[in-house]
């Protein structure tokens, strides 16, 4: 299989994600990932068609508070290797690409942040793969899905867009999830990591992925994702942008909120889109700090 690298010319006018890559070996590729700051580790896991540049002001509060910021790149995304291959992505190679980074990190007692994509990924770790790992759970405009749930017009609309566009340009779908026009430098920094159609299998394989049967496959990871968050007792946090036009704060932030029922009350991101991070970043991370600092973190 053909295994792509982004030079690293394209990330270098990137001017506010300044954060040198740590690299490892993984199922013969070679994995980035940002490892920033000193005390609890918290795992800040991207979906699709984003990479670690999503959470950028979101580690600044974090990072001054004192944590930890473990921010990886999926397989096929940011600085990661990328497989040709869309059929090379399925949920156990991207699941286990995360717990081989919490593996080979010795995490411990860490907090998981996750978003879109990552939210199935990194919450399949915490709930069923790794638990032992990880103290706390944040999660945003995500889900897990076993296969039983419907999804709304708006996302297959998505959906359907991608599987007519192999050459996606991520730039419309980023723009078109946040709730403020972004600067072209900042849909630029998104489009960095992908030069052509061959290097784009990542944002082409990961919607399809999500199982709209319950025999389809991920959806018994889901399932079983579902059941042990259900009787999970750490402390969990949800958040949710007020204006999300794939996953809409109702029903679908709503119906979340009941996966978690160790939760806080689920908080509301107001002028925010899919991509909160990039309308309200610097409040999330706020936000995530305060809580992690109520609990003694």
């Amino acid at each position: 299989m053909e295994i792509l690298r982004t030079p690293e010319s394209r990330f270098e006018a990137i001017d506010d994600y300044p954060y040198e890559p740590v690299w490892r070996q993984w199922e013969g590729m070679n994995l980035a990932h940002v490892d920033e700051g000193e005390g609890p580790p918290v795992l800040l896991l991207h979906g699709e068609p984003t990479w670690g540049y999503l959470w950028r002001k979101v580690m600044g509060p974090l990072l001054e508070a004192g944590s930890r910021c473990v921010v990886p790149a999926l397989p096929g995304f940011g600085r990661s290797d990328k497989p040709a291959d869309d059929a090379w992505f399925t949920m156990e190679r991207l699941t286990g690409s995360i717990a081989g980074l919490v593996d080979e990190l010795g995490l411990a007692d860490a907090t998981l942040v996750c978003h879109d994509w990552g939210g199935p990924i990194g919450l399949a770790v915490a709930a069923v793969q790794r638990p032992e790992a990880f103290g706390r759970l944040v999660a945003m405009d995500t889900g897990v899905f076993n296969g039983h749930q419907k999804m709304g017009e708006n996302w297959q609309r998505f959906l359907a867009f991608i599987e007519s566009n192999p050459d996606v340009m991520v730039e419309l779908p980023i723009q078109g999830g946040a709730a403020t026009e972004l600067t072209p430098e900042v849909l630029a920094a998104y489009a960095a990591p992908f030069p052509d159609v061959a290097s784009k299998a990542g944002v082409r394989a990961l919607p399809p992925l999500i199982p709209q049967s319950p025999d389809a496959p991920g959806a018994a990871l889901g399932q079983e994702t579902m059941e042990r968050l259900l009787a999970d007792r750490r402390p969990h946090l949800l958040l949710w942008a007020d204006s999300d036009p794939a996953l809409p704060l109702d029903p679908v932030g709503r119906l979340v909120q009941l996966l978690f029922p160790n939760a806080e009350p689920l908080t509301v991101i107001e002028s925010a889109g899919h991509f909160l991070q990039e309308d309200q970043g610097e409040r999330i991370g706020r936000l995530i700090a305060e809580w992690l600092r109520g609990l003694g973190v």
